[in-house]
């Protein structure tokens, strides 16, 4: 059972220079998701964070709402927030998919992305991991936000000169063994 297991959490990242992030709600489940801004909001402003907070309809409008502001805005980073509850139909399942698969291509993409939509069998499940004195997955989507910040701010500057990069170095052209041999 879940509610036994102890799970190492990493240390909270420090930064040189202020972050900014985008918490993207869900509200559907209002009290639910309440609960998991808060958990976001507590754990980005102990980073020495600052966010801004946004509403949209369901969880699949949060990955559109991300791809849209990374594109407008200036945000470091994105929380997403929401909650999916099986329902009696194959829309959960739709829902949680589509969702889960959008947020991970834009991560891919290099996008800064906690995920915190919750995906449960029933509203007890979504008490539990939405509860400020307990789990509160809106934190923990919060935390991953910030370790991604802080992985994408170190790597920021390094290059490997593979790809399409040029190296530093001159470039000699193959055959000519004339003094202009730099391209």
């Amino acid at each position: 059972m879940a509610g036994t297991e102890t799970h190492y959490i990493l240390p909270r990242p420090v930064f040189d220079k202020p972050v900014k992030l985008l918490i993207v709600v869900a509200p559907y489940y209002k009290d639910i998701a309440d609960n998991l801004v808060a958990g976001a909001k507590a754990e980005i402003e102990a980073a020495g964070g600052t966010w801004d907070l946004i509403e949209v309809p369901g969880a699949l409008e949060i990955p559109t709402a991300i791809g849209l502001s990374d594109r407008g805005s200036n945000f470091d980073g994105y929380v997403a927030l929401g909650c999916v509850i099986r329902g009696e139909t194959t829309h959960y399942d739709t829902v949680c998919n589509d969702s889960s698969r959008a947020i991970q291509l834009l991560g891919l993409q290099g996008l800064c992305i906690g995920n915190g939509i919750l995906t449960v069998e029933n509203r007890k499940q979504a008490e539990v991991r939405a509860d400020p004195s307990d789990q509160n997955k809106g934190g923990g989507a919060a935390a991953a936000a910030l370790h991604l910040i802080a992985l994408a701010r170190k790597w920021a500057g390094q290059r490997k000169g593979v790809g399409f990069n040029a190296p530093v170095e001159d470039i000699l052209l193959a055959g000519n063994t004339s003094d202009d041999t730099v391209a």
